[in-house]
């Protein structure tokens, strides 16, 4: 008889009771995505102490999915709270055989951490008599240990919240048969690769619209835009082979168990030729797969609207 511990993580849920841990840092989203797994059907609890989450599995806790799965946001607010201890809190419940767990990490940059509680006139639970920033270093530094050990990592640095319910939908639905979500996004290599990005093309080689003064202040979505990259005589080639590039790969991505496939198309400065290919790219796929979100991260940055996770923040 095969030991049920050695159920690999892309078969272990079946009819186990499948759990979400959310932790991460403050501001970046831990509320929201609460909501939004509620919303999937989970049942879900906001800043759960640590000393209760062994609580919850026991047969007379009340506790009583509809739906088979549960969800906890555990995090520095409460006064129990270390890596180390949901660590290890962690590692018991994965050897429970009833019991499918995940923890879900909710990451953002510094600059647009201390923005957001700017905005927001809320207090950072670590910052205390420090200035504010000094405390997002701070969780960082605490929180360290389980960013390593996430089974999922979301930055939302530059997630809306559609975004961010449409990425939390991906990873986590209750569907019996998960289902490969992708999402196609163009970015500007001058403000960095995406981090989540799990396939990155690089079209700085086609011709550029930047230098064209009527082309100049438009995006790859005018068709204008999209007639002058078209005729550049590598891109037929170049498009066709990397539309059935991943497109051969999509099955073998699924049959492994992956939910959610980032593709990132990147140019200078992510407003023409990455747009324009990331249109095209996400047209082609959207053929044969159900699911695929498009999102222009050049043109967001560049228009400076890097808008909220969601209004409480926490």
């Amino acid at each position: 008889m095969s030991d049920p511990l050695a159920i690999t993580p892309a078969a272990r849920r079946g009819d186990r009771l499948r759990v979400v841990l959310v932790s991460g840092l403050s501001g970046a989203g831990k509320t929201a995505a609460i909501k939004v797994l509620e919303d999937l059907g989970y049942e879900a609890i906001n800043n759960l102490p640590l000393a209760l989450l062994p609580n919850l599995f026991n047969a007379d806790s009340g506790v009583r999915p509809r739906h088979g799965a549960i969800a906890a946001d555990i995090d520095v607010r409460t006064h129990d709270f270390t890596a180390e201890r949901l660590l290890a809190r962690l590692a018991e419940l994965e050897e429970r055989p009833d019991l499918a767990v995940e923890l879900l990490f909710l990451d953002c940059d510094d600059e647009v951490l201390t923005q957001r509680f700017t905005e927001t006139r809320r207090r950072h639970p670590l910052a205390e008599e420090r200035p504010l920033l000094d405390g997002v270093r701070r969780e960082r530094s605490l929180l360290a240990p389980l960013h390593a050990r996430a089974d999922e990592v979301i930055d939302t640095t530059h997630l809306s919240p559609p975004e961010l319910r449409q990425l939390l939908g991906a990873l986590f639905r209750l569907a019996d048969s998960p289902r490969l979500a992708v999402m196609v996004t163009s970015f500007a290599y001058r403000n960095g690769v995406p981090r989540e990005a799990d396939l990155v093309f690089d079209v700085r080689f086609l011709r550029n619209p930047h230098y064209q003064a009527v082309l100049r202040p438009l995006d790859g979505r005018d068709p204008t835009v999209a007639r002058f990259i078209a005729a550049d005589p590598a891109y037929p080639p170049f498009f066709a082979r990397i539309a059935d590039l991943v497109l051969s790969l999509l099955p073998y991505y699924e049959r492994e168990g992956k939910t959610y496939l980032t593709i990132a198309v990147g140019c200078t400065g992510g407003r023409h030729r990455s747009v324009f290919v990331a249109e095209q790219l996400a047209q082609a796929l959207r053929a044969q797969q159900p699911e695929v979100f498009l999102r222009h991260r050049g043109l967001i940055e560049a228009d400076a609207a890097l808008p909220p996770v969601a209004e409480d923040r926490t």
